[in-house]
């Protein structure tokens, strides 16, 4: 595991993208793994450890998250400038293809460039997304982004973590301890808080209606694999079967006792994973 950066640019100048790599360049498409909104690339350390034997992997930590940059103007922390930003990385990884892990933000971004002309995508798992998300779900994820939490040490950071993301279906304590370890940094004062921009949190503020992408989901051709918490608020089940018989058609995969989004740790989740990207 490496960890490494490139340049992304906005109207603003250049910002610097960090990224964990793992593997070796081969014969094979390299991967990359997006996390969601208010996470990083850290989040996919179990799958790309047990991955990378055979497959290059790039896990970026999207702009205002983890240890990229900040962006200096909350109106560009949008899909735009995150695709402007995995074009970068798409030539960093090399290769005429590459395949690709989102869950929740990191799964819409893989849509959108799956469904461009001439995308390099060439094999997509999606986890726990969809081309419609309710305005009720929208508005439960934007009541915790916007909210600066400051905490007086890790075990009090971890007792939060435990509580914003529960429906992740993590169950190993060591596996707590480490997401709260990527999840935060240290403040002026000495204390921490969460590792992302609560700017990334103003799109949610305002909003009146859901999320709806059905005109490029039905534009996706490459083959795709759907994973879904089966107590998810984000991709309810009716999206889910109505998404396996339209567009790309994706096989679905349910996983029990988690909610949005599952947190891609289990082995039986990374295997699913894992046979699909294999061909």
């Amino acid at each position: 595991m490496l960890q490494k950066s490139f340049f992304g640019h906005s109207p603003l100048g250049f910002h610097r993208v960090a990224y964990t790599e793992w593997g070796q360049a081969s014969s094979r498409p390299p991967v990359i793994c997006v996390h969601g909104l208010t996470r990083n690339g850290r989040d996919f350390d179990h799958l790309a450890a047990a991955l990378q034997v055979e497959r290059h992997l790039f896990c970026p930590d999207i702009a205002g998250r983890g240890q990229s940059d900040w962006l200096g103007d909350p109106a560009l922390y949008a899909y735009p400038q995150y695709i402007s930003d995995m074009t970068a990385l798409f030539a960093r990884a090399g290769g005429e293809q590459v395949d690709w892990v989102g869950t929740s933000m990191g799964g819409i971004l893989g849509m959108l460039l799956a469904a461009d002309t001439n995308s390099p995508i060439r094999r997509l798992v999606v986890n726990d997304v969809g081309p419609f998300i309710s305005l009720e779900a929208l508005k439960r994820i934007g009541s915790y982004v916007n909210q600066f939490v400051e905490f007086d040490d890790l075990a009090a950071a971890e007792r939060y973590m435990r509580q914003i993301y529960a429906p992740f279906g993590i169950e190993d304590d060591e596996d707590w301890r480490r997401l709260t370890e990527h999840s935060v940094r240290t403040l002026p004062n000495g204390k921490l808080g969460s590792h992302y921009d609560q700017a990334i949190g103003r799109a949610f503020l305002n909003l009146e209606k859901g999320v709806d992408l059905w005109g490029v989901y039905d534009r996706i051709r490459c083959p795709m694999l759907l994973l879904r918490g089966a107590q998810s608020d984000v991709l309810s089940s009716g999206i889910a079967l109505e998404m396996t018989q339209r567009g790309p058609k994706p096989r679905l995969i349910e996983f029990p006792n988690t909610g949005h989004a599952p947190a891609l740790i289990d082995p039986a989740q990374i295997g699913v994973i894992e046979e699909f990207l294999r061909p």
